[in-house]
């Protein structure tokens, strides 16, 4: 199932169209008398007849053929032949102009065009029993493709049961195996899952929660709604939980069939299984893999973006986004945890998407009105992400003015978390960390897993720290005391305790050692840069959300949604 299906006429029984321009019947010379606009009918008989009354043993789809020798006389009796056709369901009426009549009655044509019944003339002769031999064969031919086609849908969907297959997965198949977009929504109208074919995502969820609230729910798979949707609901529980609704192709033509039908009543039913087996709820898995799509920008575009946002109940226009990362104490089941903060986020009527982005890291995405100051909303989504989970670091990143920003955002919340120090103190009134925390101190501690930044600590102190390690000294401490006072040896004596002339004494020993001048105001600076390293390098350290990289960095060539996305 790694292609969409082709769709072709074993697809669908043939047609009317299809029948006459079969070489049997084009050598009769067809020419469409009425009902032009109806030659897509399918055909699933053909039917030789010169009863004056055919339509008794006709069940409807009946390519009729006559030579006109049982017409009536009568413009009456033509007018109730041709009712008698028309209300059976007959697909045409083939005439042949050979023997009776050499052209259509005036009557017969008025009474087929009445009736919008295909009336069809053949000007030469023509083997009306080598007629249904062929017809009859591709009719057979088509049954039995469509008998296998549909085994191997209900193999497909019963392999995806089994192996305890996600939404995105079986609705993936359905799509493929109808080559049609194929979208999974709850009860209140958000579309959680969408798998395009042939659309982009934008196109089919434009508007959801509108156009779907004009499509009514329907009992079992059915056409419905103004847009002509192929619905079919999914249950848990015994109750209804949502539908699963495929979409009209978006080229004219490819109505829905029998075996679309099929598709999505295995889709349906594929779906009850798995609301059944999969703990976590579906919502939750739309936030995660919609954050996830967002931060590693695998959207096709923006508009895409926008589209699936927006069908998921968050604004997606004319708002402000902030980027918000909760690392959670270890040990905790992140899962209950991201349950509450998103029930607890939609009590306040803060408008937020809310998904683990790894096992120990939770991402938040906070739409805003623009007028509305973002410090403030931020800081009461931190707190009530404090208020679920005691001990969580949360770090915000800048605003976003647009949908499209909020992968970078989430950078900066990211590059901040990296940042962030253990049971660093953050200002009064304060429950999160934000860019403008980073100084000195901060960026070295998320550089400190940098060869480039260890090699510089070791270069600059290491003769220092390795004096002190043989000899017992605290020379660093000597140092630091200095430079802390900008240079000042008496406010370095006083701080330490210690006389003039022994701290006199100490920083000489430290220039001998590490061959260097503290009088030179830019060693001194290179000097408490290294120190600042080596306390970075001294702290404990950080467990990494999830055990993955602190950063999100595009990750192009992955398939999204629903199917590799760039922006």
């Amino acid at each position: 199932m790694s292609e969409h299906r082709q769709p072709g006429p074993s697809d669908r029984p043939p047609t009317v169209a299809d029948v006459l321009a079969l070489p049997v019947l084009a050598g009769g010379e067809p020419r469409v008398v009425t009902g032009e606009e109806h030659l897509d009918r399918p055909v699933r008989w053909v039917h030789v007849t010169e009863l004056t009354d055919p339509a008794s043993f006709l069940k409807g789809g009946e390519l009729v053929l006559t030579t006109g020798m049982p017409l009536p006389d009568d413009p009456a009796g033509v007018r109730r032949y041709v009712d008698e056709l028309a209300a059976v369901g007959a697909a045409a009426l083939v005439i042949e102009l050979v023997r009776r009549y050499h052209r259509p009655p005036e009557a017969l044509v008025r009474a087929c065009r009445a009736r919008g019944l295909p009336l069809v003339t053949l000007a030469r002769d023509v083997n009306f029993l080598e007629v249904t031999q062929v017809v009859h064969t591709l009719i057979v031919g088509h049954q039995a493709d469509a008998i296998r086609r549909t085994q191997r849908v209900h193999e497909a969907f019963t392999a995806l049961t089994l192996r305890g297959a996600g939404p995105e997965e079986v609705l993936r198949a359905a799509a493929e195996m109808s080559g049609r977009t194929v979208v999974l929504e709850n009860l209140v109208h958000l579309a959680l899952v969408c798998e395009p074919a042939g659309a982009p995502v934008r196109a089919a969820l434009a508007d959801w929660e509108r156009r779907s609230r004009t499509t009514p729910a329907t009992d079992r798979a059915g056409v419905s709604g103004p847009e002509g949707w192929l619905a079919a609901p999914v249950e848990y529980q015994g109750e209804r939980w949502g539908r699963v609704v495929m979409l009209p192709a978006v080229l004219p033509g490819r109505a829905f069939g029998p075996e679309d039908a099929t598709v999505l009543e295995r889709t349906a039913m594929a779906l009850t299984i798995a609301r059944l087996t999969h703990a976590t709820p579906w919502e939750r898995t739309a936030h995660r893999n919609t954050l996830r799509d967002l931060v590693e920008r695998r959207h096709r575009s923006p508009a895409d973006a926008r589209a699936r946002v927006a069908a998921l109940g968050l604004p997606a226009e004319h708002a402000r986004f902030v980027a918000l990362l909760a690392d959670l104490p270890s040990g905790r089941d992140s899962g209950a945890i991201e349950t509450r903060l998103s029930e607890e986020l939609t009590a306040t009527g803060a408008r937020a998407l809310v998904g683990l982005l790894s096992p120990a890291r939770l991402g938040v995405l906070l739409a805003l009105r623009p007028s509305r100051p973002w410090r403030e909303a931020v800081e009461q989504v931190s707190r009530t992400a404090l208020d679920a989970v005691p001990g969580a670091t949360v770090s915000a990143g800048a605003p976003a003015e647009d949908l499209a920003d909020a992968a970078r955002s989430f950078r900066e919340a990211a590059r901040v978390a990296e940042a962030t120090e253990p049971g660093r103190p953050l200002p009064a009134g304060r429950s999160f960390h934000e860019r403008s925390d980073i100084g000195l101190r901060r960026l070295l501690y998320a550089l400190r897993d940098d060869l480039r930044v260890q090699e510089y600590a070791e270069r600059r102190l290491g003769p220092l720290l390795d004096h002190d390690a043989r000899h017992g000294t605290d020379l660093v401490a000597t140092l630091r005391g200095y430079l802390e006072a900008a240079g000042n040896k008496t406010v370095a004596a006083r701080s330490a305790g210690l006389s003039r002339e022994t701290v006199y004494q100490r920083l000489r020993t430290i220039e001998r050692l590490l061959g260097g001048d503290l009088e030179s105001g830019e060693q001194r600076t290179e000097l408490h840069v290294a120190l600042h390293a080596v306390d970075a390098l001294r702290a404990p350290p950080k467990t990494r959300p999830g055990g993955g990289p602190m950063s999100f960095s595009p990750a192009p060539g992955r398939r999204g949604t629903q199917t590799g996305h760039e922006t």
